[in-house]
């Protein structure tokens, strides 16, 4: 009776699920997936000035949060969550509603890229080449955390040319710390900290799309690659 009782309900579940993608999907046909600013939580600023949700998010805005605060934004198939206390410039075409990756000067922000369009994390110590990825990264002076939790990117130090690696990654597996100037090791294994997948799942649902590691509806594996 349970076992019966729970195959009800996950048929209910994968059913509901299969509607909401076949909704996203019809969004996207129309251009009406989410964009600019998604959503706002506490002391959140574009060039200074108080954000709002439903506002363009464009090539050369700053974002700023402060404590206790939060921002999700969509820039033209990208989407991004940023952590408190983050200060992040949107790369790209000024005034553009595109952008060719982040500059995160301090703090964290989460991220979600469409594959085949090649975009570039900047943090104070390291470059990141992306090219279809989720990523998180938490920024400081003095080194700079980054998970790719699916996908490919080439990880490289600010501080040392010669210090590269390219990550491949199919479910959180390689998160590393990037560090600088003096460190005896520029780039090194790290733990996962402080990042889910349910928030990289909103992230892409945002954009029509479901991370690779969750099946698609209907689906009873998770797909592999990205």
């Amino acid at each position: 009776m349970r076992a019966s009782r729970r195959r009800l309900i996950g048929r209910a579940l994968a059913a509901a699920v299969a509607v909401q993608m076949a909704g996203l999907r019809e969004l996207l046909a129309a251009g009406s997936v989410e964009k600019g600013m998604h959503r706002v939580r506490g002391d959140v600023r574009v060039n200074g000035e108080p954000a709002k949700e439903g506002m363009d998010v464009k090539g050369g805005d700053v974002i700023t949060t402060g404590a206790g605060s939060e921002a999700v934004f969509v820039i033209g198939k990208d989407a991004f969550l940023v952590r408190a206390n983050s200060r992040v410039e949107v790369q790209g075409v000024a005034g553009a509603l595109l952008a060719s990756g982040l500059r995160v000067a301090t703090g964290a922000v989460l991220s979600v890229f469409a594959p085949g369009e090649p975009k570039r994390l900047i943090t104070p110590t390291s470059s990141i080449g992306i090219r279809g990825t989720g990523a998180y990264v938490e920024a400081a002076a003095d080194r700079t955390y980054v998970c790719i939790c699916y996908g490919e990117a080439d990880l490289a130090s600010s501080m040392d040319p010669a210090a590269r690696e390219t990550v491949r990654a199919q479910h959180h597996d390689q998160p590393r710390y990037i560090m600088g100037s003096g460190a005896p090791q520029m780039i090194m294994g790290a733990p996962i900290v402080n990042h889910t997948d349910a928030e990289l799942t909103l992230l892409e649902n945002l954009v029509g799309r479901w991370p690779p590691f969750t099946p698609w509806p209907g689906d009873s594996v998770p797909r592999q690659g990205y």
